[in-house]
């Protein structure tokens, strides 16, 4: 897909980004969760949340294909993934895998992380499974209500040459 541009996200880009997480979440998310949980899960995606979350330091990695924003990797702390989204239109398309190996390397460069957590709802499972994570818990409700399963990657750790 030499068409896919990979950049950072910046704060002009929370309008976008705010309107492709919802759209994704109203598909895929909400059918799963309580109307409580969604309406509030809506709110954290709004334009003014997200661009708080950019003031405070997490990170948005952006896919962009002919100039309309296709994928979202929302990363907090360098080593929670917060939000993954690719618009529906785009899937299986490898957008995903690329998102996530570019944030994932910024991860890697900036702090060293070898350990990348998140909390997936259950249509997702599968997606990060095919990243290599693995379930870390029983599924649950978050602090917020929404339904997700926590989920871990562990890299390999460098071996240390004698």
């Amino acid at each position: 897909m030499s068409d896919l541009h990979l950049r950072l996200g910046r704060l002009d880009d929370a309008p976008a980004i705010s309107l492709l997480a919802r759209r994704v979440a109203r598909r895929w998310i909400l059918p799963d969760q309580s109307h409580e949980a969604g309406q509030a899960l809506l709110t954290r995606l709004g334009t003014r949340v997200l661009r708080e979350r950019m003031r405070e330091g997490q990170r948005f990695h952006l896919a962009w294909l002919d100039g309309v924003l296709v994928g979202i990797a929302g990363m907090r702390d360098d080593s929670h993934l917060v939000q993954f989204f690719v618009g529906t239109r785009y899937q299986g398309r490898g957008i995903a895998s690329r998102l996530w190996r570019r944030a994932m390397a910024d991860a890697l460069r900036r702090a060293g992380t070898r350990r990348f957590t998140l909390n997936a709802t259950r249509v997702a499972v599968p997606v990060y499974e095919h990243f290599g994570f693995v379930v870390a818990g029983p599924e649950g409700f978050s602090p917020a209500g929404v339904l997700t399963t926590p989920m871990a990657l562990e890299l390999d750790r460098p071996r240390v040459r004698a």
